[in-house]
């Protein structure tokens, strides 16, 4: 696993910790100075240019030792507690959550957990959540063993620690993000479940241990629920709520949200119902749902299905296309439009064509690989 250097993280953590630099000052600054280190050590008035780094924020540099004191104690205080760090620099680092500019740039983690999975789902829900609510949520969650996705969740109340659980007895990965410090397990009676999730996945967060658990964290990780989600499924939901917070930010990231229609005389139903009125989430009615929307295979049928290519009656463009993913297996736009020469717009436009085709198919992460 790719990771920065022990010199490398301490002036990362150092940088993190420095008062008013958020995730997009550090991202600028690193693109900028190549690294944390180099940021301390460069002279002013070049340090000066760095993008959306004015006079004020100039000044950490000039506490420099302190920052770096922190970082050392956070380091040890991490791994004398099994706590694992990931920064944006680490290859472990999410690549779901690179793709948008207000994710963090440092998480903690528990347990044994693959951030990078295949598949991922993510179910979130009312605190408050019925009897219909927690049976629609282990039946999704049920249904859609067979396609083997990361599950993602809050660990709150409700229909998330529904989720997590029925993600365990279904022996899938399941992943969750907290709102409160990565020491603190938060609601306390969870702990039992939040043991469990450590060996069948792992806990998340971005607060780091021993720090306060502000009113606002637990908004704030909505963000990376639904970031970490190729697709969000909203159970539960009162006409205002976390849930529906995360169902907006997941529809801001262009990701698949479905909501589970309820009965319309209960106040837990009124978010969804809301979500499909207003065309932002498409009614959840079972796992095909889900599978056609991500083009997920079942075992055995990808394999099975094979794709016969005929570049005859194909223009340059998709030929050239379908040249690189064959020699590459899979693929990012960027690298795709670099290597083919096409331009972004037109290359859409073609893959989008194919995708209808049977031909390609889309993964996360702006990634695209050949079917057959």
């Amino acid at each position: 696993m790719q990771k920065p250097t022990d010199e490398e993280l301490r002036y990362f953590i150092a940088l993190w910790s420095a008062p008013k630099i958020g995730p997009g000052i550090i991202k600028a600054i690193i693109a900028y100075s190549s690294s944390a280190q180099r940021f301390f050590e460069i002279p002013r008035g070049k340090a000066a240019k760095t993008p959306r780094v004015g006079e004020k924020l100039l000044e950490i540099r000039n506490q420099k030792d302190s920052l770096l004191q922190k970082a050392d104690e956070l380091i040890n205080q991490c791994q004398q507690n099994g706590y694992q760090i990931h920064t944006m620099l680490h290859s472990s680092f999410p690549q779901r959550l690179k793709l948008h500019e207000d994710c963090p740039a440092l998480i903690f983690t528990r347990g044994n957990l693959d951030f990078n999975p295949e598949r991922t789902v993510g179910i979130v829900g009312t605190r408050s959540a019925t009897t219909y609510g927690k049976t629609a949520t282990r039946k999704i969650v049920e249904d859609l063993a067979i396609y083997q996705p990361t599950i993602i969740s809050g660990l709150a109340y409700g229909i998330d620690i529904e989720a997590h659980r029925a993600a365990l007895q279904a022996n899938l990965p399941t992943i969750a993000i907290m709102g409160s410090p990565i020491s603190q397990i938060y609601p306390s009676v969870h702990k039992k479940t939040a043991e469990a999730i450590q060996d069948q996945g792992g806990l998340v967060s971005e607060y780091a241990p021993g720090t306060s658990m502000g009113p606002g964290n637990f908004p704030a990780r909505n963000r990376i629920i639904a970031g970490l989600s190729d697709a969000l499924i909203v159970v539960e939901a009162a006409e205002r709520g976390g849930a529906l917070i995360t169902a907006e930010i997941a529809f801001s990231y262009d990701k698949e949200v479905f909501a589970v229609p309820g009965n319309l005389q209960s106040p837990y139903s009124e978010g969804c119902n809301q979500l499909i009125k207003k065309m932002k989430a498409s009614i959840y009615t079972g796992p095909n749902d889900i599978a056609e929307a991500l083009f997920w295979s079942k075992p055995g049928e990808e394999t099975s299905k094979k794709v016969a290519l005929s570049f005859s009656e194909r223009d340059q463009e998709e030929v050239r296309i379908l040249n690189l993913l064959k020699d590459q297996g899979e693929s990012e736009i960027d690298l795709i439009s670099l290597k083919t020469e096409i331009p972004l717009g037109m290359l859409s436009s073609k893959l989008l064509a194919l995708e209808f085709e049977g031909i390609v198919k889309s993964l996360p992460g702006k990634k695209y690989k050949l079917l057959g």
